[in-house]
């Protein structure tokens, strides 16, 4: 017999029914050769400190740092956990051979693995890995089943991560709590969490601290359209006068016009933080609210596989994307103009070098069944245009430049002409790309501007202007953009390309980001005012209470996550990531034991 195990009874149901097995018993399908059964979820977890000795159920500074010789792993105490695990345990006992079947991904292995173990498993191992639910993906997945060793650097991976959060997080948390809690009260601090939480405070307080400057910019009216001067702005007033009244009756010239066509590519693909923080900007949705969705839809199987970090699709997943392209015929419209063409085969879409273990999130091309939600509606919506968009040609435009002269000054400005909207028009964009964008004074200035014919060495009157500027503060946090910041490990980022290298460096991974925001606001350490995220009282005291940068650095956490991602990779040692962290963790330990400054934190946690 062999035993399938999946990680959640309606996966196993799903797949039970493609192989035959379809005798329902409690808690397991058999048929046709096959047990399928399942987990729900984490089954099994790291021991809790007072599992390993006595000493550490009591927290006491005098017991930390608390490190054991070996980690071991226990069943979660829950009437429903244990007796799941007994049937499969019984299961393994009696198989052949298993077919780990959880989620293709280094939590899904780590979970399926803790399993097996605790159950005392012998048997041979082999893998199913699948990037989306359909019957004809789940067929493709045991025709190629992969060998359990195969995976074996992403179950360590997996296992460091876990590892590396109980030493951190348990001790520090224990640590701070101990020494700058009010009695019995609990300062969480986590791997992850906290430097999330510097990253909120920081941008918290350069925006409370904040002091508007003035500049004045110059200008100078041509034809209707607003040239800006290369001189640098001013600091005062009365300096940009002294220029106006220089310039107030010469004429502008008109030195040079040029016109050059570009392009603009398609966004990428959707990865898990990227679609969060589009569906924040669109919809409101939180990061856990999404991720809950689009999990939602891959199980419904319309959506493939959403814990992904990638933007790329695989170069075998190219023959697969028409027939997905038409099946979604609720968008029939849009998919006319890619009737009877070949498909663009962008290398800002399928990149074999740029995928691991699942490609980016698209449709499946399965028809959507009925009762969808709002939310599920409007994220799927997103995903299957952004997929559509990718193969519709690149927005060409015109971009015209024309220099100026007044005098001894150099002016400039810039306008925008769309040729052919290309992607765009998937969107049905209501921005005026062509016509004029109103600037200060209500004159056509930079960026999307249509200008006038003008002709090199024409000249008239000008009307000089001061422009006042004053500098803005940065704006606070919102989900999508916190997402975004641990992604980068604090970085401010536009440039796709360049988001994407600094991926290796994120702090958390895509699956678990939302989850550290939760965490967040459940330890009452962030607020939401509207869409702003804001930093409580007791989370800014936390973050100026801890000294240590290791634990509250997004840049160097951000390399602890590399390591964890190199480790996934088999290119770095599991026991130097370790022993780094127990070095790690009793440097902090001392560190904090000398500070004699007697502060303390109130929050609402009790231990």
């Amino acid at each position: 017999m062999i035993l399938c195990i999946t990680e959640k009874p309606s996966v196993g149901k799903d797949i039970a029914k493609i192989l035959g097995a379809n005798t329902s018993r409690q808690g397991y399908y058999e048929g046709n050769g096959y047990c399928v059964t399942w987990t729900y979820g984490h089954l099994c977890t790291l021991k809790e400190p007072a599992d390993y000795t006595e000493t550490w159920k009591r927290w006491s500074l005098s017991s930390l740092p608390m490190i054991p010789d070996k980690f071991g792993i226990k069943l979660i105490p829950q009437k429903s956990i244990k007796d799941q695990f007994s049937v499969i345990k019984k299961l393994i006992k009696e198989c052949d051979e298993i077919i780990n079947c959880g989620d293709a991904g280094q939590e899904g292995e780590l979970i399926q693995r803790w399993v097996m173990q605790k159950a005392g498993c012998k048997k041979p191992v082999k893998r199913l890995w699948i990037s989306s639910l359909t019957d004809d993906a789940i067929k493709e997945g045991f025709r190629n089943l992969r060998s359990e060793k195969d995976l074996e650097s992403l179950y360590i991976a997996g296992l460091c991560r876990a590892i590396g959060d109980w030493i951190l997080g348990l001790n520090a948390t224990r640590l701070y709590s101990m020494k700058y809690g009010e009695r019995g009260q609990v300062l969480s601090v986590g791997r992850v969490q906290t430097p999330t939480l510097a990253l909120v405070v920081s941008r918290q307080q350069e925006i409370e601290n904040f002091i508007p400057k003035d500049t004045w910019e110059l200008g100078a009216e041509y034809r209707s359209v607003l040239f800006k001067s290369s001189l640098k702005p001013f600091d005062n007033e009365e300096s940009g006068k002294l220029v106006i009244e220089e310039i107030l009756s010469l004429p502008m010239i008109i030195k040079d016009v040029e016109k050059k066509k570009g392009k603009e590519a398609p966004p990428r693909l959707f990865d898990l933080t990227s679609l969060q923080v589009e569906c924040n900007k669109k919809f409101g949705m939180g990061a856990d609210l999404t991720l809950r969705t689009i999990q939602a839809l891959y199980e419904k199987k319309v959506t493939t596989y959403p814990r992904v970090d990638t933007t790329f699709l695989t170069d075998d997943m190219y023959s697969k994307c028409k027939s997905i392209l038409n099946n979604l015929t609720q968008y029939s419209e849009l998919l006319q103009p890619l009737r009877g063409k070949q498909l663009k085969k962008s290398k800002k879409v399928f990149d074999n070098s740029k995928v691991t273990d699942h490609h980016a999130i698209i449709p499946t091309g399965q028809a959507l069944p009925a009762g969808l939600s709002k939310e599920e509606l409007n994220v799927f919506d997103t995903i299957s245009k952004r997929f559509i968009s990718v193969f519709y040609p690149d927005c060409v435009f015109e971009q015209t430049v024309v220099k100026s002269e007044v005098g001894k000054y150099k002016f400039k400005t810039t306008g925008r002409i769309i040729l052919d909207q290309g992607w765009k028009a998937v969107y049905k964009s209501t921005e005026s790309d062509l016509s004029e964008i109103g600037a200060e004074d209500g004159l056509r200035s930079d960026n999307n501007t249509i200008l006038p014919d003008f002709k090199i060495d024409e000249s008239g009157p000008q009307i000089p202007k001061l422009i006042k500027k004053t500098s803005q503060p940065p704006k606070y946090y919102t989900e999508g953009t916190l997402l975004k910041a641990m992604e980068t490990a604090g970085a401010s980022v536009e440039d796709e390309d360049l988001r994407e290298a600094l991926k290796a460096n994120g702090i958390g991974r895509p699956s678990t980001r939302a989850a550290i925001i939760e965490i967040l606001y459940k330890r009452g350490y962030i607020r939401k005012e509207r869409k702003s995220l804001r930093a409580t009282e007791a989370g800014i005291d936390l973050i100026s209470v801890i000294q240590e940068e290791l634990l509250k650095s997004a840049k160097l956490t951000g390399i602890w996550e590399g390591r964890l991602r190199q480790i996934e990779k088999g290119e770095y040692s599991a026991e130097e990531f370790i022993r780094q962290l127990k070095q790690m963790i009793n440097e902090i330990v001392i560190s904090v034991l000398k500070d004699n400054s007697n502060r303390r934190i109130q929050t609402e946690q009790k231990r």
